[in-house]
């Protein structure tokens, strides 16, 4: 097993909770943190233990984001005028493979990334191979032709555990969808709590 797919099945495990809602979430059989020491009784966690929680969960749920790219989504953030916490939000729904996960065109945010590389996407008509592409307000987005008919999109359209947010336009006839609005965090159907003016307080020390 890769590193990557490793922490893609622990991460639940790690941080107590099942972030993407998923039915087979390791952690609905062992539910307590992974390796030998996972189930010690653990103390009172600090301001920053907090904070830091709240940005590996955040930054987690999005699937394989780097560090260093979701530092320059939060000073993107900052750096409009308004909450950053919910700029943040809306910057990170605005991702293309974020949108194809809403959509339910792919069944899982580790698959949008997947599925975006590989180029079966378009984007107002034009093929996307970029997963951190900012899809603006109003744009188009699309599935090839030829990708239209391939078993990991027919399973997702079929998934009932989650719903097509309202921010996101889609005709699943087509496999397309329109970008409706930016949401904010009360928008966004996240299965877990995020706390993103806590990623604030951790990147604002």
């Amino acid at each position: 097993m890769t590193k990557r797919h490793s922490v893609k099945h622990k991460i639940d495990r790690r941080l107590g909770e099942n972030i993407w809602g998923r039915p087979k979430s390791p952690l609905n059989a062992r539910a307590y943190g992974p390796g030998q020491h996972g189930q010690r009784r653990k103390g009172k966690t600090s301001d920053y233990g907090l904070q830091l929680r709240a940005k590996q969960k955040l930054k987690g749920y999005y699937g394989s984001i780097t560090e260093k790219a979701f530092k320059r989504l939060y000073s993107e953030a900052a750096r409009i005028k308004g909450d950053t916490g919910e700029k943040l939000i809306g910057l990170l729904e605005s991702r293309l493979d974020a949108i194809i996960y809403r959509a339910k065109f792919v069944p899982t945010v580790f698959a949008a990334r997947q599925f975006v590389s590989h180029g079966h996407v378009l984007v107002n008509g034009k093929r996307v191979n970029i997963p951190s592409y900012q899809v603006k307000v109003g744009d188009k987005v699309e599935l090839r032709e030829k990708s239209r008919q391939l078993g990991i999109v027919l399973e997702a359209v079929q998934l009932a555990e989650r719903d097509v947010p309202d921010y996101i336009e889609v005709d699943h006839a087509k496999l397309s969808a329109i970008y409706a609005r930016i949401p904010t965090l009360s928008d966004v159907p996240y299965p877990v709590q995020m706390e993103p003016n806590l990623v604030v307080e951790f990147y604002s020390r």
